[in-house]
């Protein structure tokens, strides 16, 4: 019995011992295996100077490692290792200021020197004449390069290390000259960005008789100038409001006339817009139409000639009612004349002669 006990416990003690064996056999093996992948094996056979072939395989070794270096772009400042910059995004030149021209008159200051203050007229060649300076060349520059301008010379010539010239032009020599069909044409200053309807405005609109064409001529371009036709479209009319500069000139055009004369309900002078056409028909409708004493056969176009001697043009009115003759196109300045019936006058006169005696006779038998 007592061996019994005894041969129990030693086969435990065994089974336990084997036990142990094995679990530290199974504990080393992944340690190995870790310390093998940390540390990448060197081949015996390969020189100093070549590096090992051999790839990490850990799971770490995917994030952690760098971009790839791309040859002629990671080496580029950052302005210019992106993507090129799309020309929309940048920003745009503002527009030219108001230009300094021969004539004006500028009123010049320098900040805290109140002895270099003096007002300046612009000579015809362009030029502004200063007492320490001589003559500084401003025609055809804005304000703020005038200004920049004169601050370098007088940097350059020693007489100020910092200095803050401030020009204000008094007066304009040269504006916007407006003329034609205009109520109040002259020249106006231009202050500012202006268009062509802006201006318009300011000169008090288009006067009576004007046309629809306007010609405005750009001081730089003359021998170009731009023709613009009015229009009621709102599409076309934002169109033809262009930027107008200084020294432009805007004329507003006369529209033509023609002139309807005699033997009409009202006699008067239409106007015949540019481009658009008015025949003779037309011109006796607009005048409410003729007279019962009129003569349609005799009526005629009084027309200038290139010499301007007057030409009598027939007009076979009575025709052209009756739809047996073509309609015939006016020009401007033209005269339609229609003359009066002398037989159809007299046989109206005689009717209304005969009217009043038999009227007469007959309130005096009652």
């Amino acid at each position: 019995m007592l061996f019994s006990r005894k041969s129990w416990r030693t086969g435990c003690c065994v089974l336990a011992f084997c036990a142990a064996q094995g679990f530290s056999q199974t504990s080393s093996t992944p340690a190995t295996s870790q310390d093998a992948s940390h540390h990448p094996a060197v081949s015996t056979g390969t020189p100093a100077n070549q590096t090992s072939t051999t790839v990490p395989t850990t799971p770490d070794a995917g994030k952690k490692s760098a971009a790839p270096i791309i040859p002629g772009l990671s080496n580029l400042p950052p302005s210019q290792a992106g993507p090129p910059s799309n020309p929309a995004s940048q920003q745009t030149p503002p527009p030219a200021g108001l230009q300094i021209s021969s004539g004006d008159l500028l009123d010049i200051s320098v900040y805290g020197v109140p002895d270099l203050a003096q007002k300046i007229r612009v000579s015809n060649s362009g030029d502004a004449y200063f007492p320490l300076l001589g003559s500084v060349h401003v025609d055809g520059l804005t304000i703020e390069d005038a200004q920049s301008a004169i601050e370098k010379r007088l940097v350059d010539g020693g007489i100020m290390k910092n200095p803050h010239v401030t020009i204000f032009v008094s007066e304009y020599s040269s504006g916007v000259s407006m003329l034609g069909m205009i109520s109040k044409p002259g020249i106006y200053p231009l202050l500012g960005t202006r268009r062509l309807y802006d201006m318009i405005s300011a000169a008090g609109g288009v006067s009576a008789g004007a046309g629809r064409v306007i010609t405005v001529t750009h001081r730089n371009d003359p021998m170009n100038p731009i023709l613009i036709t009015l229009s009621s479209d709102p599409t076309l009319a934002a169109q033809n409001n262009i930027e107008i500069k200084q020294g432009d000139t805007v004329d507003v055009s006369k529209a033509g006339v023609v002139y309807v004369v005699g033997e009409v309900a009202r006699p008067s002078g239409l106007v015949m817009d540019n481009g658009q056409t008015l025949s003779v028909m037309k011109a006796v409708a607009l005048s409410g139409g003729t007279t019962r004493i009129a003569a349609l056969d005799s009526a005629k176009i009084i027309r200038r000639d290139e010499k301007g001697n007057p030409t009598e043009v027939p007009v076979q009115l009575k025709q052209m009612f009756q739809g047996k003759a073509a309609d015939v196109d006016l020009i401007s300045e033209d005269i339609l004349f229609i003359p009066i019936s002398a037989g159809r006058n007299a046989a109206i006169r005689g009717m209304e002669t005969a009217l009043q005696l038999a009227t007469g006779v007959a309130l005096r038998r009652f």
